[in-house]
Order: C-alpha cells, then sequence, then structure tokens
C-alpha cells in the first residue's frame, strides 16, 4: 500500500494482524494512546487505526491530542469490538473520520484505510445518527464539537438539516430540487465555515447544536 499507517491497539496479535493486511504500509505500532501521539508526530501518517480502550491514555484522549490544533492531521479509524460505543461517538465529535470493527475483514480494512486517505468519511450517516441519538448531549460538559451555525445561509442550514437525515448528495438534489453538483458545493461550504473534516462531523454538530433532535422528521 501506498497509504501510511500507524497501527495504535494494546493487543499484539492485532497489530501483527493488521500489519500482515496492509503489509509496508504500516510505519509505526502503538501498544498505548502516548504511543499512538508520539508515533504520529515522528512519522506523520495519513492513516491512524486507533484502539479505543488502551493504557495510560485511551484513544479518546489520544485523537483529541492528534487532531487539535494540527495543520496537517492524519485521518483517523476508531478500532472497537462494539459498533454502539459511547467513546467511539465521542471520538467521531472529536475529529475521527469513522470506525471499524476488529473482526474486519482484511478486503474492508484496505478499502476503508484508502476510502478516509481519500478525504471520505468511513460511515453512513445513518449509522452515526444511531450514535447520537444514543449519546449526544448526555452530558454537555464533555461536548466535543461547538459549532456557530448563524455562519450558515438558510439553504446551507436546509442542506445541513437533511444532511443528518442520512441523505447522500444524489437524495439532497431530488429533495432540493438542485443539482447534484450544487449540493457538492453547500456540502463543502458547510464543512468549511463550520470547520469540520468531513460529513459524519457535520452530523453530530446537527444533532448537538439541536438543529436536529431524536424524533424529528429527519430523524
Amino acid at each position: 500500500m501506498t497509504v501510511r499507517v500507524v497501527v495504535a491497539d494494546d493487543q499484539a496479535l492485532v497489530r501483527t494482524g493488521f500489519r500482515m493486511i496492509l503489509t509496508a504500509g504500516v510505519v509505526a505500532e502503538a501498544a498505548t494512546g502516548a504511543e499512538a501521539v508520539d508515533a504520529v508526530r515522528r512519522t506523520r501518517p495519513d492513516v491512524v487505526l486507533m484502539d479505543v480502550r488502551m493504557p495510560e491514555l485511551d484513544g479518546l484522549e489520544a485523537t483529541r491530542r492528534i487532531l487539535t490544533g494540527a495543520v496537517a492531521a492524519p485521518r483517523i479509524i476508531i478500532l472497537t469490538t462494539f459498533d454502539l460505543d459511547q467513546y467511539v461517538y465521542a471520538a467521531l465529535a472529536a475529529g475521527a473520520s469513522g470506525f471499524l470493527l476488529k473482526d474486519v475483514t482484511p478486503e474492508h480494512l484496505v478499502a476503508a484505510v484508502r476510502m478516509v486517505q481519500d478525504g471520505d468519511a468511513l460511515l453512513a450517516p445513518a449509522i452515526t445518527r444511531r450514535l447520537v441519538r444514543r449519546f449526544a448531549r448526555r452530558d454537555p460538559q464533555t461536548a466535543t464539537v461547538h459549532r456557530d451555525l448563524a455562519t450558515l445561509t438558510r439553504r446551507e442550514t436546509e442542506v445541513l438539516r437533511l444532511l443528518a437525515g442520512g441523505l447522500s448528495n444524489a437524495e439532497l438534489a431530488e429533495a432540493l430540487h438542485l443539482s447534484e453538483a450544487t449540493v457538492k458545493t453547500h456540502v463543502a461550504r458547510i464543512l468549511a465555515k463550520l470547520r469540520l473534516r468531513d460529513r459524519v462531523q457535520a452530523v453530530v454538530v446537527a444533532y448537538e447544536t439541536g438543529l436536529v433532535s431524536p424524533g424529528s422528521p429527519e430523524d
């Protein structure tokens, strides 16, 4: 693989398995969150596979430290054994680009790494909504995403509300009677104005700001 990857997991067997799958793409391994932060600073990878539960520093805090204030931060994929985990939600809110279950197939793992390296979010908005419904705003003091939606135009706010409902660009275009190219422009402007890395964070913002709430028509 040409994508440079750091694998952070406290289980040596998991790290070895992922290294075998990704072959020469793995530039460093880490058994703790602190080691992961150090490895990213040393090797400047494109993608980090980050376990949620690790000693010294968990994957959530490591994700925050890697992404906070970084100009050219890597894409981070959260590794977990549970598909609905409060730590996964918090990591997505902190800027992670998606998550994978640890029993992922080799083919899916390779495709996932390439996908996020290309700038895509590794999570369908509908799945993100399940996480948000379950964990968003339960503890406002620990919320990691704070954005002012007042910077958005009326149309951009409408696009964000529908995007949070899990609609693809094609579905957004149909619902708003716009071309798909115009929808892509609106989405790009939303991400830029709210300083978001991808659509996953946009869904989180829509819920945490109250733009969309569980049980609403968009939900």
